[in-house]
């Protein structure tokens, strides 16, 4: 035998003999889908493969509760899982994203895996040999209820212990610049043109909503995702399983997770589509536009630091240029920016997934457990390194204040006093001639000096008050 041959072993499935791996845990089945989809290289991450390791442990428990499978060999089982879902046999989960829609041959990779590992782990024991993949370590389930699970679980763990707490940790952040700034009065923008004042904690003020209001739409999303398959078997009918094992599994995978898992009240449906996985990547899609117009109008604001608005300073973390010496770029925002390009990218393909389906199963499941995952990852990391990278190190400059009293829009407190269109006539000569809006209104009306200090007072154009009301006056 060369050097470079890899030593096998004979394996059998239901369509004959392959040649496996000598050291491999996993089987035929999961050597045939190793050389039918040499496709990308792209492999189901940590998150997805810990989730089937938790759904065959719950299974295999509930079986050995329900008299259903021996307890000895429903306790090696459950032990084989466990060391899938703590990571311990990674190497042996081996499959391309692209491969069959059903993600039955990453069903059967875990079963061979975990039936191998249960023989390796009971040398001594000979009935361990005897583990099968389907009839004991699958008893009760089917890759059409499993996967889809599985699914579930990792996106809803991966939400509640990486996205979530990242989202609470950048709204945080904005909240305390919010405070930090609420005393610095600026000039608003719409349209990219100058707008009425507004203070600089307000702008932040605004994009902290934005996170609060994604928070919610995640944990819709959460909340969607802990409806689970498990149970349905093939098409959703339970065909194969008992009829408690489902809500029993369920209890048990609660238990481990600390999540609301719960038998779907319509195996029909959970089955035949991924429309839960589809509204959770929508939520995780408006989280990824929010933090666009978030990081957009950051890199705006401090975009300069002398020909642009240069009103916020951004935290130097790195040089900007290869040529300019001393150029600092946006560049914790540019990222930012990549990352929710991707994920409402994944959205979009996803929501093709979704829809990509004939009768009893959905036909994407290891795609949208792939671009699932990975959107709520980089969500994750995009929102921890914007709070302590960039959020947390701004600086207000005094150029936003000192600009205000240049600006035409203050000109607006002037319509409810003397009408829309002097006020429109003053704000139209002010910009031709270069002057303030105080000075051609000084010239133009009879308003007093303090009556314009009052008038024209950026403090109070931050805010509602019911003597400042109206579009014009006479």
């Amino acid at each position: 035998m060369k050097s470079d041959q890899v030593k096998t072993r004979r394996e059998r499935d239901s369509m004959g003999e392959m040649d496996v791996p000598e050291h491999a845990l996993y089987g035929a089945s999961t050597q045939r889908a190793v050389l039918n989809f040499p496709i990308s290289g792209l492999r189901f991450p940590r998150r997805f493969i810990r989730a089937l390791g938790l759904v065959k442990l719950a299974a295999a428990q509930t079986n050995v509760e329900l008299g259903l499978v021996e307890r000895g060999v429903g306790e090696r089982i459950a032990s084989a899982a466990q060391a899938v879902a703590d990571g311990k046999v990674d190497e042996h989960f081996v499959l391309d994203i692209f491969q069959t829609g059903s993600g039955t041959s990453t069903n059967m990779n875990v079963n061979e895996v975990i039936a191998h590992h249960a023989a390796r782990a009971a040398d001594d024991d000979s009935s361990a040999k005897k583990i099968h993949p389907n009839d004991h370590v699958n008893f009760g389930q089917s890759s059409n209820d499993v996967i889809p699970t599985a699914i579930h679980v990792a996106a809803a763990l991966a939400i509640k212990e990486g996205l979530l707490p990242a989202l609470e940790l950048l709204k945080g952040a904005l909240e305390k610049k919010s405070g930090e700034f609420w005393s610095i009065i600026k000039t608003g923008r719409t349209h990219l043109q100058d707008a009425t004042p507004i203070r600089l904690g307000q702008e932040f003020l605004g994009y902290a909503g934005q996170l609060e209001r994604g928070i919610t739409r995640v944990r819709q999303g959460l909340d969607e995702l802990c409806e689970v398959a498990l149970g349905g078997t093939a098409v959703g009918t339970g065909i194969n399983t008992h009829p408690q094992f489902s809500e029993k599994a369920c209890a048990r995978l609660s238990a481990m997770t600390g999540l609301p898992i719960r038998e779907t009240t319509n195996h029909f449906q959970a089955q035949a589509t991924l429309d839960n996985a589809v509204a959770a990547s929508g939520g995780l899609k408006t989280v990824a536009v929010s933090l666009t117009k978030i990081a957009n109008d950051i890199r705006w604001l401090g975009s300069g630091p002398r020909a642009g608005l240069g009103e916020i300073d951004l935290p130097a973390v790195q040089p900007g240029s290869s040529i300019m010496p001393g150029k600092v770029n946006p560049v914790i925002c540019e990222s930012v920016l990549m990352v929710c390009a991707q994920v409402i990218g994944n959205d979009a393909a996803i929501t093709v997934g979704g829809q990509s389906g004939n009768f009893e199963i959905n036909l994407t499941m290891p795609l949208i457990a792939y671009d699932l995952l990975q959107s709520i990852e980089l969500l994750s990391n995009a929102c921890k390194n914007f709070a302590t990278q960039c959020i947390d190190g701004i600086q207000a400059t005094a150029k936003g204040p000192a600009m205000v009293e240049q600006g035409l829009a203050i000109g607006t407190t002037l319509a409810p006093i003397i009408g829309y269109d002097a006020a429109a006539a003053i704000a139209k000569e002010a910009a031709t001639s270069g002057r303030t809006i105080r000075a051609v209104a000084r010239e133009k009306t009879d308003l007093s000096e303090s009556q314009l200090d009052e008038i024209l007072n950026p403090a109070l154009m931050v805010e509602p008050s019911a003597d400042r009301v109206g579009a014009g006056g006479s």
